[in-house]
């Protein structure tokens, strides 16, 4: 599913004394099957934006396309429920939308009320245990005499529950722990490639922006000034840095050693795996001195 914004406002508490103004002028074309990072500093617009990719707000100014949806500001919406049933949202801290008796009930939620039999939600809530790598007999226990780890897994298991086109994740490792954020960040990866899935990832992480994803939208003061691929977002840090954001650890150390070589490698490296074979093929050639 294709997804463009163009041309989109969105004001809060528009016509009234309060009136904010959270977006103006966005264009921004997310391609099917493409990894999307949104990224910029607090309050740029990056959590609004994410808020009207399946309509929970819908635009003040401009045109949403989803797939084959048109949102047009002004005018009613139709036919929106299936769209939202293939955008799946995962949000900060998603376990705080844990709300079932059980963790079976739980997950099969989203799908009963689309629709979907009792049977073939709880074949779905079996397999997705399985992929999250959760113990079989976590399904009748309750969701909240869980560790926080596992919470987070169930929460996602109901949003993948749906089988979505499109997985939109807000800080989706907000409060974990290094292991606990690489395993699920490799988790979503994984989903990624496995299903073709439409993955959009909104992040203040530019480490995470830049291993996983193939394009990357700034988002500053309200609107979107570049959507580019990751290597040309990361590898121009005064760019970066008029948007109040930085490069990825491995592109500012890769910057200290080009400094001490007296040259530039061959490209811009976006992981530290990435800088450690470039800086090896340096060495092979000659030209390093390390």
């Amino acid at each position: 599913m294709d997804i463009e914004l163009q041309q989109v406002g969105y004001a809060y508490a528009k016509g009234t004394p309060f009136e904010k103004r959270a977006l103006y002028d966005v264009n921004l074309t997310i391609q099917s099957g493409s990894y999307q990072a949104i990224i910029g500093h607090t309050g740029s617009g990056k959590s609004t934006v994410l808020q009207h990719l399946n309509a929970l707000l819908k635009p003040s100014e401009g045109t949403i396309k989803l797939g084959d949806l048109s949102i047009e500001a002004g005018k009613k919406v139709k036919h929106i429920r299936p769209v939202r049933q293939k955008i799946g949202i995962v949000f900060q801290f998603p376990e705080h939308q844990l709300f079932e008796e059980t963790v079976l009930k739980d997950i099969m939620f989203g799908p009963l009320n689309f629709g979907v039999s009792a049977t073939e939600a709880e074949r779905r809530a079996r397999v997705l245990v399985e992929q999250l790598r959760l113990p079989a007999d976590v399904l009748e226990k309750s969701p909240f005499d869980l560790s926080g780890g596992q919470m987070r897994r169930v929460a996602i298991a109901g949003v993948l529950a749906m089988e979505p086109s499109v997985l939109v994740l807000d800080e989706p490792t907000a409060g974990l722990d290094p292991r606990g954020r690489q395993e699920i960040m490799e988790l979503f990866h994984q989903l990624h490639k496995e299903k073709g899935l439409t993955t959009i990832l909104v992040t203040h992480s530019m480490e995470d922006a830049a291993r996983y994803s193939d394009q990357v939208a700034i988002m500053h003061e309200g609107t979107c000034v570049l959507n580019a691929s990751a290597e040309d977002v990361f590898g121009n840090e005064e760019r970066l840095a008029r948007y109040r954001l930085e490069a990825p650890r491995a592109v500012q150390f890769q910057r200290k050693i080009e400094s001490l070589l007296g040259h530039s490698l061959s490209k811009v490296c976006l992981t530290e795996e990435m800088l450690a074979i470039e800086i090896a093929l340096a060495r092979q050639k000659g030209r390093a001195q390390l």
